[in-house]
């Protein structure tokens, strides 16, 4: 009884232990995180065509929606739809901000097309 007792002990240990680890190593922990603290932080899985990747940068939280197409090469995310929810948060972007999360976008998906949903669309449209 008292060493089914020790095995059960030590098997709590052992997922409370790994619970914890899991937590701190979660990217949505540490987006919410970047969030928070008006950070960089890039959150995408790129394994994973159906899931949008989420950008915050400077207190704005960014969706981008990964589109599947053909390239000469092979079957690439050739389109980008970025946005954000809270258009509050943009008070003191520029043209520069957009193309750096361009830049950082086009590192992961360098085929892909990207589009900006309105307001944005329009600044980087001036920008032609």
């Amino acid at each position: 009884m008292i060493f089914l007792l020790r095995l059960l002990i030590i098997v709590i240990i052992i997922y409370a232990f790994y619970k914890i680890l899991r937590y701190l190593f979660d990217p949505k922990r540490k987006l919410d995180e970047a969030y928070e603290k008006e950070q960089y932080y890039f959150y995408d899985d790129i394994k994973n065509i159906r899931k949008n990747f989420f950008i915050t940068y400077k207190g704005a939280l960014f969706e981008g929606e990964k589109y599947l197409g053909a390239t000469d090469q092979a079957f690439e995310v050739v389109s980008i739809f970025v946005w954000t929810k809270d258009v509050a948060k943009l008070q003191g972007f520029r043209k520069e901000d957009f193309r750096f999360l361009q830049n950082e976008i086009r590192m992961n998906y360098p085929s892909a097309k990207i589009n900006w949903k309105s307001p944005i669309e329009q600044l980087m449209k001036e920008e032609a």
